[in-house]
């Protein structure tokens, strides 16, 4: 398997870097191929990060079948898959799907909606507690150094914490995962590069 660790340099194409990479060992699951198969629900290599969610709630046994999750921020990386993830039929699935960005107006009304909020703005401390639900799952995806020296997550999470039902720590929470996730995906490409199935 390769990963391509991002970002790159910016006098490096990185989609031409992405492309280069044979789809069966893109473990990081950034080639066409793999996110066109995601889009339509076929087995494919999945990224990490929003693999690593869905697993947190099938640990804790947190169906989102008819549940509104909201998901703040686009990116490839994990605002765009992990809204198809909770597309797809299954039990981590079935879900309503609103995905939030910075032309967004009035994120803290619809995040107030959202059964699950799912963090990945890329901005420390976004989520305050006034923009919870009560019980909410809040998952934080961000990881953020600030002033301090310290890691931070895009939820603040002393605040959040007093109205969410579940929330995830930064560091500690979905990190971990992530590289879990890096290294099953490694063993699936192995297995189906020899024509075997796990």
């Amino acid at each position: 398997g390769f990963i391509v660790q991002l970002p790159l340099p910016k006098h490096i194409d990185e989609q031409a870097v992405i492309h280069a990479v044979d789809y069966r060992k893109d473990v990081d699951g950034f080639h066409p191929i793999n996110v066109g198969l995601l889009s339509l629900g076929e087995p494919c290599l999945v990224p990490a990060t929003p693999k690593g969610v869905i697993e947190l709630l099938k640990h804790y046994n947190i169906s989102t079948e008819g549940k509104h999750v909201v998901v703040l921020g686009r990116s490839n990386i994990v605002g765009k898959p992990i809204a198809q993830l909770f597309l797809q039929k299954g039990a981590q699935g079935n879900a309503t799907v609103t995905i939030c960005h910075s032309r967004t107006k009035d994120i803290a009304s619809i995040c107030r909606q959202a059964d699950i909020v799912v963090a990945a703005i890329g901005i420390p401390l976004f989520v305050k507690k006034e923009m919870v639900k009560e019980g909410a799952i809040v998952i934080d995806v961000g990881i953020n150094r600030g002033a301090d020296g310290k890691l931070h997550g895009d939820v603040n999470f002393a605040e959040a914490g007093e109205k969410a039902g579940y929330i995830t720590p930064v560091p500690g929470g979905v990190g971990p995962m992530t590289r879990a996730m890096l290294m099953l995906n490694t063993v699936e490409a192995a297995a189906r590069q020899s024509g075997k199935t796990l």
